[in-house]
């Protein structure tokens, strides 16, 4: 894409993929059977990884979207007004008249361990066909998640036509497809971001054969294969790197849920800004580790904040 291209597009990052609410809870101790937990904090909010992703981007300082589904109710109505008031571009957002607004439940006990409960209501019910073609064609890059294969085909089509990047993340349940049945999608790809225990699923290998897991899925064309490691960092295999850049350190640890999304916004972000390959890899660690200092799924820094806490930890 030329320089002039990519000035001309509307968007920075367009994030396609789950609208949902989650509704997070921590407890002293998760609860037996006939036993109540005693509640020490909750947020509710938005959540899912497109309303994750477009509103980690926003607080880095990208101009985002998002192509996603709810339903008409007031579960939908609070993802709605968080999204508006993060600045995301909501022109995306497909409403459902028929369905339900889905929803995540998390429990988080003192030692950090989760219970989730979710119910993806009318959000995989993102059809090809609710895909907007000029919020996908006008990105820099567009960001799936944990999304139906055909729609994250069509949304994959539409950004390459544009010469817009891919970014993908399968999630959990997507990966045990394997390669072979998603490789027409990883085809389309650009960038490929999954943790160690996706990359085992999806290429049939064990979790500890990461470096071997990300070669495969880097043969089929991405120019990036980056492999979260979790506390230890991420392991990248790209055109221009292959390493693993370490984790930046936190003093505690309130909630990793979401982390996955705030590393893909960070790294969309520091590559958007210009940084190279290795440099937007640490800020994206950076990004993903001061987001599990705080409650929330999408609870991301400011750009300033990530800057500077690098500095104070280099």
């Amino acid at each position: 894409m030329s320089r002039n291209a990519e000035a001309s597009k509307r968007y920075d990052l367009v994030a396609v993929g789950h609208a949902l609410v989650d509704i997070r809870i921590v407890v002293d101790k998760f609860p037996g059977p006939d036993e109540e937990a005693r509640v020490l904090n909750q947020v509710w909010g938005g959540g899912g990884s497109a309303v994750n992703v477009s509103i980690d981007g926003a607080r880095l300082g990208l101009k985002t979207a998002i192509v996603a589904k709810i339903g008409f109710d007031s579960f939908g109505r609070i993802v709605v007004d968080e999204l508006l008031r993060e600045g995301v571009d909501i022109t995306g957002l497909r409403v459902s008249s028929k369905g339900q607004t889905g929803f995540t439940i998390v429990v988080i006990d003192r030692s950090g361990d989760i219970l989730m409960y979710g119910f993806k209501g009318v959000a995989e019910e993102l059809e090809p066909s609710d895909v907007v073609d000029d919020i996908v064609a006008n990105a820099k890059f567009v960001h799936i998640a944990s999304l139906r294969i055909d729609t994250s085909i069509r949304a994959a089509e539409i950004a390459k036509k544009s010469n817009a990047k891919v970014s993908w993340d399968p999630g959990r349940v997507l990966a045990t497809k394997g390669v072979k049945e998603l490789e027409k999608l990883i085809k389309l790809v650009d960038i490929v971001a999954l943790n160690n225990r996706e990359v085992a699923a999806l290429t049939g290998l064990k979790p500890e054969e990461y470096k071997e897991a990300a070669k495969i899925i880097k043969e089929l064309g991405p120019e990036l294969v980056a492999v979260k490691l979790g506390p230890r960092g991420v392991y990248a295999l790209g055109n221009d790197v292959n390493e693993e850049v370490p984790a930046v350190k936190v003093d505690r640890v309130v909630d990793t849920t979401g982390a996955g999304d705030a590393f893909a916004a960070g790294l969309i972000a520091g590559l958007v800004r210009g940084y190279t390959t290795r440099k937007a890899l640490l800020y994206a660690n950076a990004v993903a580790a001061l987001k599990i200092t705080k409650l929330g799924s999408h609870e991301a820094p400011t750009h300033q904040a990530v800057v500077q806490y690098i500095w104070e930890a280099t």
